[in-house]
């Protein structure tokens, strides 16, 4: 079986060489990045299953990196731990409003990171090994391919936002609060803010366009898919 690729993205030298050693002696294949723009470059030509990704790059930040390669089909998928020193809140939306799947302050624990690293893969390796397809009012969850339709079009997704909306429908009219939400959609081992769901939410909406609807707040408690019954009802 083949080793999982993880591609290092990080400016200090003496850290980089710890998280290398790290993962290789935890059973990774490992690529290291001294700056932002070789990082980009070796993310989209060797295609790494995953990123750890500094916030505080040369040449391109990680924010950067993290938009481009969520904006390229081929490397939309890729799973990216981002990785700073910047432990405020504002910081941590912001990576994840433009696609990180988790993040990491420093200083850290190396094996609370490595957990953090195998959370991750098993999410992926998860969200397609059931093969089976989630359908509900136009949206269309094919877990087996990885890949959501709203009517006819082919939604750009990030992992994250797969997990959140393929737990919403799975349970129509369910109301999931945001703790649930984590647990659920983003994994019990990811420490992410509750607000950070909203953000997930509002990049769901946003891409899911007249069909946005579908996901509705319920006011102090968190959201739910809206349940079919419920439409029927008021007709």
């Amino acid at each position: 079986m083949a080793k999982p690729l993880v591609l290092i993205v990080e400016d200090d030298r003496s850290l980089a060489d710890v998280l290398d050693y790290n993962l290789r002696q935890d059973g990774y294949e490992t690529m290291v990045a001294r700056d932002g723009q070789d990082g980009l470059s070796q993310a989209r030509l060797k295609g790494p299953q995953l990123l750890v990704l500094d916030l505080m790059l040369p040449l391109v930040d990680g924010l950067e990196i993290c938009r481009r390669l969520r904006s390229d089909p081929v490397t939309r998928e890729m799973l990216i731990l981002m990785l700073t020193a910047k432990a405020e809140e504002t910081d941590q939306v912001a990576g994840f409003s433009v696609g990180a799947d988790d993040y990491v302050t420093k200083p850290f624990s190396v094996k609370v990171l490595l957990e953090r690293i195998r959370a991750l893969l098993r999410r992926r390796q998860g969200a397609g090994v059931s093969g089976d397809t989630l359908v509900s009012q136009g949206i269309l969850v094919d877990r087996e391919r990885h890949r959501v339709m709203a009517g006819e079009e082919v939604l750009d997704l990030t992992p994250s936002e797969f997990s959140l909306l393929e737990a919403l429908i799975r349970q129509p009219g369910r109301v999931f609060s945001r703790s649930e939400l984590i647990d659920s959609a983003l994994g019990g081992d990811s420490l992410v803010l509750e607000r950070t769901i909203d953000v997930h939410v509002r990049a769901l909406r946003k891409k899911l366009d007249k069909h946005a609807d579908l996901i509705e707040t319920v006011r102090g408690v968190g959201y739910r898919f809206r349940d079919p019954a419920s439409v029927l009802s008021r007709v």
